[in-house]
């Protein structure tokens, strides 16, 4: 909490610091595992036509024939791994470079590796604040948080663990 920490204010501390969930972990490792399978698909789909049209020897190893194939399929193989490798690190930067939290006199959400997005809301300009959970969500205990300020409109925050209790954090902050 670098960013958080370092603008606190004077007499402004720490209430709670929402954190990802570990299933934005696995969705971004799926990006991988999805990346994999189409890569593989499209090089297995592509072996079975040369082989069935008799491109290639049907005693060829699966190495020979995927040397015989056209470099434009090679190369889509390659992209979609590749894709997935991007969309994997894309969502881990994302978990790594954002921070919420809430103090007691406001709701900090910084986002961003080179260029910092900081948003901020005055606690008490918040009007309400909605839970977002599917129902996996609600199994595995996370979800969104969606908080309306006045003037300010909608702020979703992403994926967090244990949103009702963010929410009840909120709330203990208005109080104070």
């Amino acid at each position: 909490m670098l960013y958080v920490q370092q603008s606190l204010g004077p007499n402004e501390e720490l209430v709670h610091i929402g954190k990802f969930h570990w299933m934005y972990t696995v969705h971004a490792f799926m990006s991988i595992f999805w990346g994999l399978v189409i890569s593989v698909m499209l090089l297995v789909g592509s072996v079975f036509i040369y082989v069935n049209m008799g491109k290639v020897p049907p005693t060829a190893s699966v190495i020979e024939v995927i040397r015989e194939l056209h470099p434009g399929i090679r190369a889509l193989s390659f992209l979609a791994f590749v894709m997935g490798l991007l969309g994997f690190a894309q969502k881990m930067v994302a978990k790594a470079t954002t921070e919420i939290a809430i103090t007691n006199t406001r709701l900090v959400f910084k986002r961003g590796l080179v260029a910092r997005q900081v948003g901020e809301m005055n606690i008490d300009r918040i009007e309400g604040v909605n839970v977002l959970q599917s129902v996996l969500g609600r199994i595995l205990n996370y979800g969104r948080i969606m908080v309306r300020g006045m003037g300010i409109g909608e702020v979703v925050l992403p994926p967090i663990e244990d949103p009702v209790s963010f929410r009840k954090a909120i709330e203990r902050a208005k109080a104070l």
